[in-house]
This record gives structure tokens, sequence and C-alpha cells, in this order.
């Protein structure tokens, strides 16, 4: 088949959850024998295309900045690449069997179903969330009113639409969807052998991107109520983002230098050996979409901490006391006591948290999406488009 995908971002000039999904997509559906065609900002200098293997990989829009300091996404990239992939589609629509785009930014989803019809292709979305109107006002202010009605303008859009929990996938129904959406529950890409616990040493681990989203100076707030209960802890955090500066301020503020080490931006393998033997992995988001270090944590038998809030799917992954904790908020002596839980649960919980993963590997992993997405491009060749109806 000849597929389009269609993406602002391109892994690993981008780093982020939805960048991996697409690059594994892209390179699955290539090997795969598909023509493959990848829309995206240009994010690699000039005379240097990437190497994405049997992908064609095509820039409709300049390098431009996606994001402003405090990490939030800027508005004028998603208008210049909705542009872009608007004039690429109405000019070459034709080639395309299945286009497969992003939900978000929103311009692109609009833009691939105002040429549909003329191109003839089906049109295939992926949630990775739904935001609440609470949550649109928070994020944007008096302009998220704007941003919930474009939200739900996409929502009503025929299309065969993909969410990564259900939490998104009822919200998606709720914003108007036409039919129910397909959850693809698995985006794990590592090895699906269970594991075999390492022993825990001192270390609570936070890995991920440092922006207000992830509360990373939360975990730091709480260090001084865990080492009241357990002084031996260290936390490691893992990552980096613009709000590293001042996770760095809190621990001076808190004289906490002896307690928590910031390692910055580390490769993959650095950050599974920590996992493999952290006390637990603590995440403490208000929002994941689907909390794919939760899955990670797992794979290496380290249960994970994470923190009940109205749009963290990452709760989802975690079945309380077999594979972690959900902690009630993200106080210090909530998250506290929820990591002192993991501790005092001693062997006998990353033997639980090792036979979770084992049981859900093959649920939670990307080959079981990626054979899902297959079957719904496989579906289409009999009919003039999959739309859910």
């Amino acid at each position: 088949m000849r597929i389009c995908l269609v993406y602002d971002c391109l892994f690993p000039h981008t780093v982020g959850g939805a960048e991996r999904w697409y690059r594994n997509l892209a390179e699955r559906l290539a090997a795969d024998g598909h023509d493959v065609t990848y829309l995206t900002l240009r994010q690699w200098d000039r005379g240097e295309p990437p190497d994405v293997p049997g992908v064609r990989v095509i820039a409709v829009g300049p390098r431009i900045g996606l994001y402003t300091r405090d990490g939030r996404r800027r508005i004028w990239p998603p208008l210049v690449f909705g542009a872009g992939v608007l004039a690429h589609l109405a000019r070459h629509g034709r080639r395309y069997d299945v286009v497969h785009t992003a939900s978000f930014p929103y311009f692109s989803l609009l833009a691939a179903a105002a040429v549909r019809r003329r191109g003839r292709f089906a049109l295939v979305v992926d949630w990775h969330e739904v935001w609440s109107s609470d949550y649109w006002r928070e994020y944007l202010g008096r302009a998220g009113r704007v941003g919930h009605s474009v939200q739900r303008l996409c929502a009503r859009v025929p299309q065969r639409a993909f969410c990564f929990s259900r939490l998104h996938a009822r919200r998606l129904v709720d914003e108007g969807l036409r039919g129910e959406p397909t959850v693809l529950e698995g985006e794990y890409a590592g090895s699906l052998e269970p594991p075999v616990p390492e022993r825990a040493g001192t270390s609570v681990v936070f890995a991920g991107r440092h922006i207000p989203e992830k509360r990373v100076p939360a975990l730091v707030e709480a260090m001084p109520a865990l080492r009241e209960r357990a002084p031996e802890l260290h936390l490691d955090v893992y990552g980096d983002g613009p709000e590293r500066t001042l996770v760095a301020s809190r621990v001076a503020e808190l004289g906490l230098a002896d307690a928590v080490t910031q390692h910055g931006f580390v490769d993959a393998g650095e950050v599974d050996r920590a996992l493999r033997h952290a006390v637990c992995m603590v995440l403490p988001s208000s929002r994941e979409g689907y909390g794919m270090v939760v899955v990670e944590a797992a794979a290496a038998g380290t249960p994970s901490v994470v923190v009940a809030a109205p749009d963290n799917a990452a709760v989802e992954l975690v079945e309380e006391g077999e594979n972690g904790f959900v902690a009630p908020s993200a106080r210090p002596e909530d998250l506290a006591a929820a990591i002192v839980r993991v501790r005092d649960a001693g062997p006998a919980l990353r033997e639980s948290t090792a036979a979770w993963f084992a049981r859900n590997a093959r649920r939670l992993s990307l080959g079981s999406s990626l054979d899902r997405v297959a079957e719904a491009y496989a579906s289409s060749r009999n009919s003039a488009s999959i739309d859910a109806r």
C-alpha cells in the first residue's frame, strides 16, 4: 500500500513518545513492503537529510522552533505545518491509499480532511491525548476555549481513530467522534522476555522531560519527608527541559545536594541500568497520554509510583500493590509515603512486578499495536475509506 505518515517531528531530531511511535511505524511499514512517505517539518541541517530506511521523508515546512521557553507548544509552527500538508496533499493526495496523521497539531489533520475526497485516501488519526476543557484553560488561559473548539472539530471529522489509553478513548467519544476508537495499548519496543529482577539499591529514579506537567520539582520537595523515613534513599533525575534550572534551584534551596543528582540527558542504556537497580521509578506527572517509562521500569522488574490526576493515563499501567502504587497527590507527604511503601514491600514487589510484565508484555508491545494498525490499513483495500461511522 501507499501510506503517508504526517507528524511535525521526527525522531531522533526531536525526542518523545509520539516521535518514537511514528519512527517505529514508518520503519515497520517499509520493512513490510509498503511505499511509505513521511511528511514533517525540517529539523535537520540543509544538505543532511535524515536516513529512515525505506522511507521517503519530505519536509513541508522550514526549520522552526516548536516550543516556548517554558516548554509549551507555539501556535505558529502548527499553522505552517498545516499549510504545508495541505499543499502537498492537494497536489499529491492521489498517490496515497492511506494518510495516517497525529491529531496534534490539529491543523495538519484539518488539512488532510479538507482534501481527502479529492485525494481519495483513507484517513487514520492517532489521538495520543484528548484534553479536557479545564486543561485547555489551564494551558492557554482564555484562548483555551479556541483550542478546545478546534480539538472538537477534529474529533468530528470522519476518520479511523486510534487512542493509546482508555481515558483518552472515552474523551474522544465525548468530543463527538463517530463510532468507537481502537485502543492501542502497546508502545514498548524492548525485549518481551520475562525479567529477572535485580536486587534493589538505594536509588529512586525519574526519567523524562523537565516540563511543568511532569512536576519534577515535586520530587525534590518530597525528599525531606522521604529522608525522615528512609534516610538511605537517593533521588536520581534523568532528562532535560525548561524546568531543569528550577529543579536545581529547589535542590540548592532545600540543601539536598547530597540527596539528589541531576544526570541530564543520557543514552537509553544508562537509564535502563539505573532502572534495573532502582528501588522504584517515580512519575509525578499531572498529565500523561500513556506513560511508557512505567512499562520500561516493569520490564526491568522495577515497581513504579505514579500520581492520581484527571489527565494522567499512566495510572492505567499500575496495578496497586502488584507493579507499584498510585499516590493520591504530588504533595511531599503523599509521594514520600508511596515510595516508602515500595521500599517496605521489598523483593516480593519486584517479583510481582516482573510477573506483571510477563503477563502483559505482548499486549503492551509495539509489535501488537503495529499489527493492529496494519490490519486497519488492509481493511481499506475493499472500501473507499476506513472512516469510523
